[in-house]
């Protein structure tokens, strides 16, 4: 049966590729985006399909429709852009949660929260488990990310609790793929834009510290699977558990790309995490799921979609 799906962020790096495969899946589809972060240009082909609609609004101000299914992935992701207007960035977990949640306590929609590996802050516990509550700087200056992600987890939670509301929780891990802004600051982005353009690839502190990257088919596999389960809410880790350091990476975008650059190392930034890694063991038991997507293939999609855009 056709459902009616709201994705929030829809015109997103993530958000977009999630729009084209539920739009595949036969559903009908609204994208609802400020385009603050968000772009048309991810999601101009699918305008000709005519289950498909775009509505400009920023999540921040309450909106109503009728929905079967919400996706809500409405908040910059990025340091670049979120630390860019921390207060909006807080009040897009803040508000917009709330906005999903009261469209959801309406209509006895399904919400799915996109909550991210960032509520574990600089961890203290390897790999990270749903169970660990984090170590997370509350007034640094990825707090409004980090801490927002945070308290958007207790509203579901709460919202579930006290008002029935069907939730689901997933925390991202580290995702790169086509439609990635080229501009983002994240660091698989930044060296292959570095690469392609003949630049020094920018390493910030000793380039030791490691991040697991997911390919973002694999997490949109994982979303729909978290979505459609009748009882199970999460949290649960969606990412890759191949862990590798920045110097790692730099080297297999070097290759890969065929560029001369060199590396340069700056400092690294405050409250950077010094490793990131996690355990999927309740992602393979409740959803079945696991990533399938090897960072080399993943790499050459990457690198093939920013040599087209740039």
């Amino acid at each position: 049966m056709k459902k009616r799906i709201l994705v929030t962020g829809g015109a997103g790096f993530i958000g977009s590729h999630l729009c084209e495969r539920l739009l595949d899946e036969g559903n009908e589809v609204i994208c609802l985006d400020n385009f603050f972060t968000g772009s048309k240009e991810n999601i101009v082909h699918l305008l000709k399909n005519p289950y498909f609609e775009v509505i400009r609004h920023d999540i921040t101000t309450p909106y109503y429709l009728e929905t079967d299914q919400i996706y809500n992935l409405a908040c910059p992701a990025s340091p670049i852009h979120y630390q860019y207007d921390p207060i909006q960035t807080i009040k897009a977990s803040i508000l917009g949660s709330i906005n999903v949640l009261g469209i959801a306590k309406k209509t006895g929609a399904r919400v799915l929260q996109a909550s991210t590996s960032e509520v574990y802050g600089d961890p203290q516990i390897h790999p990270q488990v749903e169970s660990y509550w984090g170590n997370v700087n509350p007034i640094g200056i990825r707090s409004c990310y980090d801490e927002g992600k945070r308290c958007a987890e207790t509203l579901f939670m709460d919202y579930h609790r006290c008002n029935n509301v069907d939730i689901r929780i997933i925390r991202i891990f580290n995702t790169y793929g086509p439609n990635m802004h080229p501009q983002d600051g994240r660091v698989v982005s930044n060296f292959i834009v570095q690469a392609l353009q003949g630049k020094d690839l920018t390493i910030y502190g000793n380039g030791l510290q490691t991040r697991s990257f997911q390919y973002v088919s694999d997490l949109v596999e994982g979303m729909i699977r978290m979505m459609e389960n009748e009882n199970f809410i999460g949290p649960v880790n969606l990412g890759n558990p191949g862990e590798f350091t920045m110097l790692e990476l730099a080297e297999k975008v070097i290759r890969l790309t065929g560029s001369k650059s060199k590396l340069v190392f700056m400092p690294l930034p405050a409250d950077d995490p010094t490793q990131r890694k996690p355990d999927i063991s309740l992602a393979k038991e409740k959803l079945k799921w696991k990533p399938t997507i090897a960072l080399e293939d993943g790499l050459k999609e990457t690198i093939e979609y920013f040599k087209r855009i740039l």
